[in-house]
């Protein structure tokens, strides 16, 4: 469920035009999620654009969040069940670096799920 849910999720970061979208296998080195999905927004905008097509996105398929928070800030999160979505903008990103905090986890390669 989980893959399929964040192969959702990544298309949608695609097809609205995300830059750099990372998908992070945690589910060996944490029990707070099986990925993660990471991608930036080229505005404040377009963080509330991608997150609001992902919710919107999903919610056709009945499918709600668990949870959203930071909707006001460069970086918005969003928990799906196992998926947890991570949308900033690039400084917020690079402060961040959740890339490094969770460098022992495995990285997928999302050409798989883009068209």
């Amino acid at each position: 469920m989980s893959l399929e849910l964040t192969k959702k999720i990544v298309k949608v970061l695609d097809d609205k035009l995300a830059r750099d979208i990372e998908v992070i296998k945690t589910e060996e080195v944490t029990i707070v999620a099986d990925y993660f999905v990471i991608a930036t927004a080229n505005s404040n905008t377009h963080v509330r654009a991608l997150a609001d097509e992902i919710e919107y996105q999903l919610e056709q398929e009945d499918i709600r969040p668990d949870h959203i928070e930071g909707r006001a800030t460069g970086w918005v999160l969003m928990q799906y069940g196992g998926v947890v979505v991570h949308i900033f903008l690039e400084d917020s990103r690079q402060y961040y670096n959740l890339e490094r905090l969770w460098d022992d986890a495995s990285k997928i390669d999302i050409s798989q799920f883009i068209d």
